[in-house]
């Protein structure tokens, strides 16, 4: 299965428009989280040049964000980036509808079926959030958000 989501992937990168957010770092071709990092301080470094100003940074870390996805949301989002509707339809049919249970030693618990989220240990979730988030944008000129990626493992 993580094959297929790899091929996945690779379908979903080649798809995208060039008009994502210029910020956006992770699971872009040719983007690094180092890009991501030099962007953001030279950013704030050409902004400390000028007299009295200031410079505010957030970093936030979505651990359990894959956990949030809405799998509708999620394709309205996708179908106006331009991907095709079949991959669309796969992906809606991959996150919803699974069922879950749960093994402690010889004690199984009762199925459930989630309509949430990514399956965990899904390679195809970080990609899936960023592109559901692509449109968090800064309200204003003079601030900026950088999106990347940073998976341990």
């Amino acid at each position: 299965m993580k094959c297929f989501e790899r091929l996945v992937i690779h379908n979903i990168k080649t798809s995208l428009p060039n008009t994502l957010n210029l910020l956006q770092f992770a699971y872009r071709p040719n983007r690094s989280t180092d890009d991501a990092i030099s962007s953001t301080l030279h950013l704030a470094l050409t902004h400390l040049k000028n007299k009295d100003s200031y410079v505010r940074m957030l970093f936030t870390d979505f651990s359990s964000a894959f956990n949030t996805i809405i799998p509708q949301q999620l394709i309205n989002k996708l179908n106006l980036l331009g991907l095709n509707t079949s991959l669309c339809n796969w992906i809606l049919d991959f996150l919803t509808g699974r069922p879950q249970s749960v093994r402690v030693g010889h004690n199984t618990s009762s199925t459930t079926t989630l309509s949430t989220g990514a399956p965990q240990g899904c390679v195809l979730s970080p990609l899936l959030f960023t592109l559901l988030t692509h449109d968090c944008t800064a309200k204003f000129s003079s601030n900026h958000i950088t999106t990347t990626s940073l998976l341990m493992t």
